[in-house]
């Protein structure tokens, strides 16, 4: 895997997941260390509830320092960011994060579409996006609209996912630009922050 032109100009990187894909986190995010030039931003299917059990989960498992989202919060290289319950998570010019409570998209909120499509806008060629396991077709407009924008689509092999319908969606419809088994998504990540 060779590093290309766009993913070294990464200014964020954003993970969508659902059923299955807190179990790869749990195995990416111990492995990585610091952020130097960039974000990631977790959008991740949660209950609705004010619960921050799954950000104090994420914080244990990395050495990112995890920062809480509420509305107009700065979004700065070096950070991990997860959206929280029962909003919309949208990025704003300036590098600034927004909330929103329209209904939901795919049956969630946050919805992994509205926030690709949201960062696309803003980053373009500067984004990546990565999809992870999960039951339904959510992320995978989000993913075309990051292609169109210039950005990078990574998505979960399905062979490798606890939920295969989500990751193989978005193969059928995006052509991803990496199709990755877990062990290799660490290594890409690995690679666009060097």
């Amino acid at each position: 895997m060779e590093k290309n032109r766009i993913i070294s100009g990464c200014k964020l990187l954003i993970i969508g997941g659902s059923a299955g894909s807190l179990e790869v986190l749990m195995k990416i995010l111990p492995g990585l260390n610091t952020l130097p030039s960039f974000a990631i931003v977790l959008v991740l299917h949660r209950k609705s509830t004010e619960d921050t059990t799954l950000e104090e989960l994420i914080a244990i498992k990395t050495n990112i320092p995890v920062r809480e989202v509420e509305d107009k919060t700065p979004l700065l290289p070096g950070y991990l960011y997860v959206a929280p319950s029962d909003y919309h998570l949208l990025f704003e010019k300036n590098d600034v994060l927004s909330l929103d409570i329209s209904e939901k998209v795919n049956y969630s909120r946050p919805s992994i579409d509205v926030s690709f499509e949201s960062a696309a806008e803003i980053y373009g060629k500067s984004l990546v996006g990565l999809l992870l396991s999960g039951a339904n077709a959510d992320g995978t407009e989000g993913l075309l609209a990051i292609k169109k924008a210039g950005g990078t689509t990574v998505v979960q092999n399905p062979e490798s996912a606890q939920m295969p319908t989500m990751p193989q969606n978005a193969i059928t419809y995006t052509a991803p630009d990496y199709i990755l088994d877990i062990e290799h998504i660490l290594k890409f990540i690995t690679l666009i922050n060097s």
